[in-house]
């Protein structure tokens, strides 16, 4: 009996975890580019006025591509906006947070997702 309730736990929490994946909850606005065990690269565009769901990235860099503007609302509460110009990157160590689009323009950014296992892993070095 401790076995099934076990795993019944850890499907769920395996479930919880993929429902914040930014591709799961928003694969009409994220595109993976290319994924490997290092980093997992994201092409993402919204229109002005769009907004998506509660997720997750781990460090990442950011490539504006075009300039934009959205808010972001964190796990904790915390909003924040952000404006970008065409061209410039951005590096955060990581975030759950809701984006919604409050510009004029259409979002375009190519993000970078670190792997966090092999980050450390190659700091332990």
């Amino acid at each position: 009996m401790l076995r099934i309730t076990t795993l019944l736990a850890l499907a769920l929490l395996a479930r919880a975890a993929l429902a914040q994946d930014p591709v799961a909850t928003d694969g009409d606005k994220y595109k993976v580019l290319l994924e490997n065990d290092q980093v997992r690269v994201l092409a993402y565009t919204d229109r002005p006025g769009e907004r998506t769901h509660e997720h997750r990235h781990p460090a990442f860099v950011v490539v504006a591509l075009a300039p934009f503007k959205r808010r972001l609302v964190l796990a904790d509460g915390r909003t924040l906006v952000r404006e970008f110009k065409a061209g410039e990157v951005i590096y955060s160590p990581g975030e759950t947070h809701v984006g919604e689009n409050i510009g004029t323009t259409s979002t375009q950014v190519i993000m970078i997702e670190l792997k966090q296992a092999r980050a450390a892993a190659a700091g332990s070095k």
